[in-house]
């Protein structure tokens, strides 16, 4: 499988991303990647600096001819997402991505393929292991912890670079040149609650949401795509509202930043309403269903019996609790009103657990505007401390705030409409890119976002284009080749 994806050109591009996925680098687990970044540099003789967050800069001086243009960052982060399939067996701290090519796509066995960012990062370890390729000094900056709070740019220290340009390759749309994007904030609610011992003549069921496409909160929230939190208490809702419904546990969704595939939660019922229950049941399914079958063909929601638990919700704790979770808001909250089509604040309802006394309900905000962020994060805090909720606002990064006079926008404007016929679509996007962290403390460094084409970034279906991996290989060279000149 490996040699597979080895095989495909560029080489240099894939060869060096087949040896990144090779190493497990979960988020904030990402030791081994760090070790394994260090060493490729100290192999080349370059000088590597791993920083006190376990940020890896590697610096690699101009080819010759190249020393009078402006010294560039090419920046790209170390860890992956890390979702599966229900069904798939995987460690993602033990095993590398399993790899295989499926027509123009490289994809992964039953889990996230890590080519956000890690196409990014082999694109960088290309270049910095040629001798072939034309370009300025370069200082690589491969930071840490992108997918679950952005720590290692918020932890890199000013001065450390001296670059007048950086190139954040974490974009996933090979016709774009993103400009600017959304902060975020993660919203998590907490509480404790009593439990109460299972009444008799219960029944009792397991109801279980799958099949969802999921996705990215930020990229992909504007598609109208289903959230199985959301989903699962729908039906949690009707049916206590009609029958009474006590709820034993609930697990649903994973991580905060990828749209919720699944929720499985553990109910009971008074048997003397068991059969209205499922007819009832059958019918909001069906109803759920068909709102969804364009944008979730896939959707399974099972209702089967189970054993009895040994303990349920207090009635009063279960009410407010799916009475607030249809209250919050998820999906998109405002567009907005500068950039077409441009979503500027959502929420993605990402984790609901109940279990064992002890509700988490997990939140991540975005917005490219602060007061936006903080209002529907405010709207969020409200609606859980209403039923006694113990409420964190953490995490908080900035967004990255466009400039269309850039210098270097213009460069790679010039480069990608002679390279392809036609101008690129200049954007900025919802998702979470590190450049507006970046540059609270490199305040002066002209920033751009570009990168090969991947789709379903966050989810098992995450796939990369080779013919777009083709394209942004060509549009890299040239752009180093065309790098201003210093000042």
């Amino acid at each position: 499988m490996s040699q597979e994806i080895r095989n495909l050109e560029p080489k240099a591009l894939w060869n060096k991303f087949a040896d990144l996925n090779a190493v497990p680098r979960p988020s904030k687990k990402e030791e081994r990647v760090i070790a394994f970044m260090k060493d490729f540099g100290a192999k080349l003789n370059l000088e590597t600096i791993v920083d006190q967050v376990g940020n890896v800069i590697i610096k690699k001086p101009a080819t010759p001819g190249q020393e009078n243009r402006k010294t560039i960052v090419m920046q790209s982060h170390l860890d992956m997402v890390h979702q599966k399939n229900n069904d798939t067996v995987f460690d993602f701290e033990t095993q590398g991505i399993e790899m295989y090519t499926d027509g123009d796509w490289v994809r992964a066995k039953g889990t996230t393929l890590g080519a956000d960012n890690g196409l990014g990062v082999a694109t960088i370890m290309a270049i910095l292991e040629s001798t072939d390729i034309v370009h300025p000094a370069i200082e690589a900056l491969f930071t840490i912890d992108e997918e679950t709070g952005m720590t290692g740019a918020m932890g890199l220290k000013g001065g450390l670079l001296k670059g007048e340009i950086l190139l954040n390759l974490d974009t996933e749309e090979d016709d774009e040149i993103d400009i600017g994007c959304a902060g975020g904030i993660d919203v998590t609610a907490e509480r404790t609650y009593h439990e109460e011992e299972v009444p008799e003549n219960s029944v009792a069921y397991t109801i279980t949401v799958k099949g969802l496409n999921g996705g990215h909160s930020g990229m992909d929230i504007n598609k109208g795509l289903g959230n199985a939190n959301k989903i699962m208490n729908r039906l949690l809702f009707d049916s206590f509202e009609n029958f009474g419904l006590q709820i034993a546990e609930i697990n649903g969704g994973s991580l905060r930043n990828a749209i919720p595939r699944e929720s499985v939660a553990k109910v009971i019922i008074s048997e003397i309403f068991d059969e209205a229950f499922v007819f009832d049941m059958q019918e909001v399914i069906g109803d759920i269903k068909t709102e969804y079958k364009t944008t979730e063909p896939n959707l399974v929601i099972a209702i089967e019996k189970a054993e009895l638990p040994a303990k349920v919700m207090d009635l009063g704790v279960q009410e407010g609790l799916v009475r607030a979770l249809y209250a919050a808001h998820n999906g998109v909250y405002r567009m907005s009103a500068d950039m077409e089509d441009l979503v500027e604040t959502s929420n993605n309802i990402a984790r609901v657990v109940v279990k064992d006394g002890k509700i988490h309900i997990g939140c991540l905000t975005r917005s490219s505007v602060e007061s936006s962020k903080m209002d529907l994060a405010n709207a969020l805090r409200a609606t859980f401390e209403l039923i006694g909720c113990e409420v964190s606002q953490t995490g908080s990064y900035p967004g990255w705030t466009p400039n269309v006079n850039s210098p270097i926008l213009e460069v790679l404007k010039e480069i990608y409409e002679k390279q392809n016929g036609a101008k690129p679509n200049v954007v900025a996007c919802h998702a979470g890119l590190e450049c507006g962290i970046l540059g609270t403390n490199y305040p002066d460094m002209d920033m751009i976002s570009f990168g090969p084409t991947i789709k379903g970034a966050h989810s098992p279906d995450e796939r990369a284009s080779i013919s777009s991996a083709q394209k942004y290989w060509k549009f890299v060279l040239e752009i180093l080749q065309n790098i201003p000149l210093k000042n």
